[in-house]
């Protein structure tokens, strides 16, 4: 006879799933009512449906995920068949999940092949190897360039030389006017803005937006730390309010930008004799950034400046950009490239711009201009609109919010049975790259499942396809809010459940 305190507990347990959509009856109405007479196979294709639905419950009850708010949904693509959920259409913080919403939408707004265009031009005649007026930088959201999915600068200043220009007699300016004044998105939290994850997007982007910051204990405990950056391109002030600590005292060091103050803060303490170290900081204003770095790459190979670099909002009066002579024309990568590091990296700037392709091509493409046009898209998808709340293309404010479903219906839409489609292969690999390259390594999720993970503060999320062992391809998203625990349980829960799906078999 069953142990009445373990069969109470086995109700609870199954209380927490809702009823399951497509024809699949709830656990409890499985558990409970008269089964039909069913084939051997089928009825083993039921009971381990059954078991993995317990299973999934179970993990979401572990400690440290216990108290947390989840959204779970798991469909097999093959069958079109639910196999679980859990609290589907609750509206939850997804992090950076979001950004396959913004991705998917931007690919049907413009399609795969889509590049950014960035121009270099002249405002004056070039006589005797000296341009006689300005050089201007004009971009149009393009984030790659001197990063992940771009190359440097080589070629623009390749560009000035076969131009005969030795000497610039006026300025680099950095004309950012395509594309709303770079600014952060709503919610985003202060103490984001000095990191890298906080970078700002705007019509002129370089490296991603990032610096790097040299740090050096001071010569003994209670002085501050010594403090180095590239002069030639900084976009903005650093104070300084780091400590030496004491001989073996922990080392923390972080950068903030905070309220009010138009510098970088860079903050904490390492110990005196400690190696120096760096930090990659956000760099502040975009377009001075861009501006400034191709000024540094210009003078190094022996090009004189005359007049420095300038945010083009701050030259008067402002140069008539139409009649600038085109000097050089930068193509990106097409937009199927550059999505593979968006994905695979999570990279916020990418996907601030990847938004942006949302905005109908005619209007300057503003974030509320690019959430009209993603609105629309996921509407035509199937999604409600009180499906999402989302204000951003990577993730990071607070103020999204999406359903596990929404989610999973991105996830549909998407889904290429070949495998082949840039959506798909940008998906981190479990144990293999990406996001995912430390996690679910040495289990059947290993080089199987493809996901997008999310990670902020008590906030968790998962979301992709997984092959079971049977070869059936599900889709899922697991999202979770407000844990108790340390983030790394919340991680285990999640790997735990694309586990059991790499695992799942019908047969018994």
């Amino acid at each position: 006879m069953q142990n009445p305190r373990m069969h109470n507990a086995n109700r609870t347990l199954i209380r927490r799933v809702s009823a399951f959509a497509f024809g699949v009856l709830p656990i409890a109405l499985l558990s409970c009512a008269k089964a039909p007479p069913t084939t051997p196979s089928a009825a083993g294709s039921r009971n381990a449906v059954e078991q993995l639905r317990t299973d999934i419950v179970r993990t979401t009850q572990a400690p440290g995920v216990q108290r947390g708010v989840w959204g779970i949904v798991v469909q097999s693509l093959d069958r079109n068949e639910r196999l679980f959920e859990l609290q589907p259409n609750t509206l939850l913080v997804p992090a950076s999940v979001a950004k396959l919403a913004a991705v998917a939408t931007a690919a049907e707004a413009v399609g795969w092949d889509f590049t950014y265009e960035t121009t270099l031009r002249t405002t004056g005649m070039i006589r005797d190897g000296v341009l006689m007026g300005d050089l201007i930088a004009v971009g149009s959201g393009d984030p790659t360039i001197g990063g992940r999915a771009g190359e440097d600068l080589s070629r623009w200043v390749a560009a000035v030389q076969m131009a005969g220009i030795q000497r610039i007699f006026g300025r680099i300016i950095g004309d950012d006017n395509a594309v709303e004044e770079p600014r952060p998105q709503l919610a985003w939290a202060w103490d984001d803005l000095g990191n890298t994850s906080g970078a700002l997007f705007g019509a002129l982007n370089f490296a991603e937006n990032r610096e790097v910051v040299a740090v050096s204990p001071g010569p003994a405990a209670g002085t501050p730390v010594a403090i180095g950056v590239d002069l030639s391109a900084v976009s903005r002030p650093l104070t300084n309010r780091a400590t030496t600590g004491a001989g073996g005292s922990s080392q923390l060091l972080w950068a903030e930008q905070r309220p009010g103050e138009p510098g970088l803060t860079i903050a904490g303490s390492m110990p005196v004799g400690a190696a120096p170290t760096r930090l990659t900081v956000s760099v502040g204003n975009p377009t001075l950034w861009f501006a400034n770095s191709l000024l540094s790459r210009l003078r190094s190979q022996g090009i004189e400046v005359t007049g420095g670099a300038w945010d083009i909002d701050d030259v008067e009066p402002m140069p008539v950009i139409a009649g600038a002579q085109v000097l050089f024309t930068h193509r990106s990568k097409p937009l199927r490239e550059i999505v593979q590091p968006l994905l695979k990296d999570s990279i916020n700037l990418y996907a601030e711009a990847v938004m942006r392709l949302n905005a109908v091509q005619s209007q300057t493409p503003t974030n509320d201009a690019a959430l009209e046009g993603f609105n629309k898209r996921l509407t035509a998808w199937g999604v409600p609109a009180n499906g999402q709340q989302i204000v951003d293309g990577s993730g990071l404010s607070r103020r999204d919010t999406v359903s596990a479903e929404t989610v999973l219906a991105v996830l549909r839409h998407m889904y290429d049975p070949a495998g082949t489609s840039p959506f798909v292969t940008g998906l981190p690999i479990a144990g293999v790259d990406g996001t995912l390259s430390e996690r679910m390594r040495n289990t059947l999720a290993a080089g199987n499942v493809r996901a997008k993970t999310g990670t902020m503060s008590n906030i968790r999320s998962l979301a992709g396809y997984v092959k079971t062992r049977d070869g059936e391809t599900l889709a899922f998203a697991a999202l979770v809010n407000n844990f108790e625990g340390p983030g790394a349980a919340a991680n285990q829960a999640l790997d735990s459940i694309a586990v059991l799906l790499a695992s799942f078999s019908r047969r018994q």
